[in-house]
């Protein structure tokens, strides 16, 4: 099921980028160019591989080699992914705005 989506993706707007360490792939970056901003649909590092700068290092990779020095970029965060909350502030990004959402049994 994934593999189909991202195949869709990839066969539309979007672009990839596969990050290799000495181990080999660590990751990808999934994100498009939108008028504004680069929207970063999902950026992946192996849980193995998480805490030594690999992360950072991609997005460095990118800005420079994708992106552009000053590209806006945005990326969706759950708010239950504490850890995933930490590293995008530990990186530079700040909230831009809140969505919300209701569950149907939450309806009035």
């Amino acid at each position: 099921m994934f593999r189909e989506r991202l195949r869709g993706w990839l066969n539309g707007e979007y672009r990839a980028v596969v990050f290799e360490h000495d181990d080999g792939v660590v990751g990808y970056a999934l994100f498009r160019h939108e008028p504004e901003h680069i929207y970063l649909r999902q950026f992946f590092v192996r849980p193995e591989s998480r805490r030594r700068g690999i992360g950072r290092a991609a997005l460095l990779w990118l800005r420079r080699n994708a992106w552009g020095p000053d590209a806006r970029v945005r990326v969706d965060v759950l708010v239950g992914n504490e850890l995933g909350l930490v590293f995008w502030r530990a990186v530079g990004f700040n909230e831009y705005c809140v969505t919300l959402e209701q569950e149907p049994a939450s309806a009035p």
